[in-house]
């Protein structure tokens, strides 16, 4: 048994060495050169079955959208380089582990396969349909749009199929050195990228900052109406700058503008169901309800800029009495310029009627008709002319100059006194009835002046 056994041990010994030196001169089982399979090959054969495969070779162009082109390596008299490499190749193998090479299965590759001819390989890639510019789509930005209900949403890039030339040739040459069968242009980095991509970390963060801006909702109060501000006319102001939002405050301006012209009412012309039983219409004077521009516009930004919902007024430059019917609402003194008698009213009840004197008409200082709210009322005041300086207890101006006051020095009011001995405008009233519009009324209270034919003094 022993002999036996010893036989076996040399016959199995005597193979493994004949095969280790069959592999000093061959490529072990298993082994590829540049994705070719070389295993039991000599240096010629390998060198053999690689020139068949770069005889038959073509390089493979896939494009984006489902296309692709094709590169012979004929066109380009695509020749291969061995330089000896082969031989080179197998002696760095150690033929004494084929049994474990078994197993591995090798991948060698060599420093130079091939050789082409450049002039050739420029003339192929100039003949390309995707490097003709009518084929070439330029790329864009992935972008955003406002839709209405949901906000702000991304709009993907168009990365379209323009050809970066230097990466395109870079690549091919690269992919026809090693033989490549198949050049990704995608994956290679061959095309001209948007500037800013899907994924662009800037467009998520600029998205938050629009939504931040039209999720808020701006309620503004009119009495009994209301407007609401929303995102579909806020995102209409917003633009993006350099990554950042900016708002259009010349369109902001424009929009409480709009908003001024609907419910201002100063300067408006004024009905009257006056204390006649009349009805006249008075234009003329400021008081009525003033949306102050500027300040509102300030204010607007300042609620958008804070990202969240308000409920409020607008920012007043001048306010009124009421935004149901008539702006002065139940509230107001009634001034009858033709009678010469005025009406003080305060919340609809009447507080005190009487007589007074207005502007002397003979001297041209007849006092001015039309809606005009209170300026301020002061005590103890001295009106200033040219030719007078007048102390008066209660002075109450409502159009410039002209206001009402008392007029201690007058023994009698009403009549016809204003057409020739009249005041230089004011209204001019007995002391005890200015005491009582002057602790009745404040600034911003409504004074309607008016003319009314037929209600002359003793009619």
């Amino acid at each position: 048994m022993t002999l036996i056994l010893t036989i076996m041990i040399t016959l199995v010994a005597m193979l493994y060495m004949g095969i280790a030196i069959f592999f000093q001169s061959h490529f072990c089982f298993g082994t590829t050169v540049d994705g070719v399979n070389v295993g039991g090959c000599d240096a010629k054969e390998a060198e053999a079955r690689i020139s068949r495969k770069i005889r038959r070779y073509s390089l493979t162009l896939t494009m984006r959208e489902a296309k692709s082109e094709k590169i012979l390596g004929s066109s380009i008299s695509l020749t291969p380089v061995f330089d000896d490499e082969m031989s080179r190749l197998i002696q760095n193998q150690s033929g004494f582990a084929w049994l474990i090479k078994l197993f591995q299965k090798e991948k060698l590759t060599l420093d130079k396969v091939v050789t082409y001819d450049k002039e050739a390989l420029e003339t192929e890639i100039q003949k390309l349909s995707c490097m003709k510019q009518e084929n070439q789509r330029a790329p864009s930005s992935a972008t955003y749009l406002y839709q209405e209900g949901v906000g702000y949403i991304p709009v993907k890039a168009d990365y379209g199929t323009t050809i970066d030339q230097k990466a395109f040739r870079e690549a091919v040459r690269k992919a026809i050195l090693s033989v490549e069968e198949e050049l990704i242009l995608e994956e290679a980095g061959c095309y001209q990228e948007p500037p800013v991509g899907d994924d662009h970390p800037q467009l998520a963060e600029l998205l938050d900052e629009l939504n931040r801006y039209t999720s808020v909702t701006i309620t503004y109060r009119f009495g009994e109406k209301s407007e609401r501000l929303g995102g579909n006319q806020i995102s209409q102001w917003l633009s993006a700058e350099e990554g950042s939002v900016a708002i259009d405050e010349a369109a902001v301006y424009e929009y409480i503008k709009e908003l001024a012209g609907k419910y201002n009412t100063a300067y408006t012309t004024k009905t009257l169901e006056t204390s006649y039983g009349r009805s006249v219409t008075i234009s003329g004077g400021s008081y009525g309800w003033k949306i102050d521009n500027e300040k509102e516009v300030r204010q607007l930004l300042a609620d958008l800029a804070a990202g969240r919902d308000v409920e409020r007024e607008p920012i007043y430059a001048q306010r009124a009495n009421s935004h149901e019917g008539n702006d002065y609402g139940d509230s107001y003194v009634e001034i009858n310029l033709t009678a010469q008698h005025l009406f003080l009213y305060q919340n609809g009840q009447l507080v005190v009627e009487s007589d007074f004197v207005s502007g002397n008409v003979a001297r041209g200082y007849s006092t001015p008709t039309g809606v005009f709210p209170v300026t301020y009322k002061t005590r103890n005041a001295v009106l200033r002319g040219e030719d007078y300086a007048t102390p008066v207890k209660y002075w109450m101006p409502f159009a410039g100059d002209v206001g009402m006051h008392d007029a201690s020095w007058r023994k009698s009011f009403g009549g016809e006194i204003y057409l020739t001995n009249g005041s230089h405008g004011c209204i001019n009233l007995p002391s005890s009835v200015a005491k009582i519009i002057y602790e009745t009324i404040s600034q911003g209270y409504a004074v309607l002046v008016y003319t009314l034919p037929g209600t002359e003094s003793g009619k």
